[in-house]
């Protein structure tokens, strides 16, 4: 592996992990001890939501291990989101998530709210074993707060843990935008379950006065990832969800030139994940020395992207924090985006179409 790049990339962690403790350090408002003080429930029950909690699924979700998740947005009465950046929704101050993680039981529930100063809290709730109770975990994180069934070790995130995640994106909130509750949803997104009635997407956001000044554009027709193929489409977006919250042009890796993420707003820039990734060369270098290049088409195995997110080796694996088990669903389903729709052949074969167009005869019509 690259020495120096092993050190840059090191120093880059820690300046966001120290900008973190910082901010850790600075927070006025402390969250409450107690989950059902947060607002999600109604008169202290931890299964009735208050109300005006509305419940959501983004189509492109986080893989975390292969937890089950629920989530909940809640804004301040009369308030609404400004979509006029559809890509970086401004969220009203007062404006509070939730995401509820369970496996056999539920086991936390991380909390988001936005304050006055323009600084948000972020809380991790820790669920007691008979799931009546939900308490404020420490904020240095709880390390095996639960064991899952193949014996993995499940952690709950530090404050700095989710600093580190949400604040290298330029809004502060994933998975609650305008490609994510689309509602032409993708049928081969992994781990996507299909949106509920009691769930909301984008057009009753805008119906509802909750979301304003979307582009007409985005009204009319629902935003989707504009991808050569159906696997392709699934694949960029698993990467937009997963990997884009640090890997994006405005965040503190932006220097890297790495940019997963599928954005709406004009220039539409469709295919930067692309053109950043197939046969660029990689300063990251693995301890076998092999695969240099993010994305070598037709060769996933020479291809950093798949195996570091393959790879659980702490100094490898993609994400770097947040999970301790590979996503074999996703795994499978980007290596073979790299080896069939990526492989040289395929690729000049679109462009041979793409430039050499069917001709109509008259028989034709």
């Amino acid at each position: 592996m690259n020495a120096r790049w092993l050190t840059r990339a090191a120093g880059v962690l820690l300046a966001i992990v120290a900008l973190s403790a910082l901010a850790v350090a600075r927070q006025a408002t402390a969250a409450p001890v107690r989950l059902a003080d947060t607002g999600l429930y109604t008169d202290g029950r931890t299964e009735s939501l208050a109300s005006g909690v509305l419940a959501y699924s983004p189509q492109y979700p986080l893989w975390t291990d292969g937890a089950t998740k629920r989530r909940w947005i809640l804004l301040p009465p009369g308030a609404s989101i400004d979509a006029t950046d559809p890509d970086r929704w401004v969220f009203p101050v007062g404006t509070k998530l939730w995401k509820e993680f369970s496996f056999a039981r539920r086991v936390e529930t991380r909390y988001m709210e936005l304050r006055s100063d323009g600084e948000w809290t972020f809380a991790t709730y820790a669920w007691s074993v008979d799931g009546k109770e939900a308490t404020l975990a420490p904020t240095r994180g709880a390390k095996g707060a639960y064991t899952l069934a193949d014996g993995t070790r499940y952690d709950l995130p530090s404050q700095s843990d989710c600093r580190a995640c949400h604040e290298a994106h330029p809004t502060r909130v994933l998975g609650f935008g305008a490609l994510q509750l689309s509602p032409d949803r993708d049928p081969l997104a992994p781990h996507a379950t299909p949106r509920t009635s009691r769930e909301v997407e984008l057009r009753e956001l805008v119906d509802r006065g909750l979301v304003r000044n979307l582009p007409t554009e985005h009204y009319a027709d629902a935003p989707r990832i504009d991808a050569r193929t159906a696997r392709e489409r699934a694949a960029l977006g698993y990467l937009h969800a997963n990997c884009a919250s640090c890997h994006n042009a405005d965040g503190p890796l932006a220097s890297l030139g790495m940019r997963l993420e599928q954005t709406l707003g004009v220039p539409r820039d469709a295919n930067a994940a692309l053109e950043t990734t197939l046969d660029v060369i990689g300063r990251w270098r693995a301890s076998d020395g092999a695969g240099c290049r993010r994305v070598a088409p037709g060769e996933p195995d020479a291809s950093l992207l798949v195996r570091r997110i393959g790879s659980r080796e702490p100094l490898m694996q993609m994400p770097p924090f947040g999970t301790r088990r590979a996503d074999e669903q996703a795994l499978e389903l980007i290596a073979a985006w790299v080896r069939e729709d990526l492989a040289p052949a395929s690729r000049a074969a679109e462009a041979s179409h793409r430039n050499n167009p069917p001709q109509v005869t008259t028989k034709d019509r």
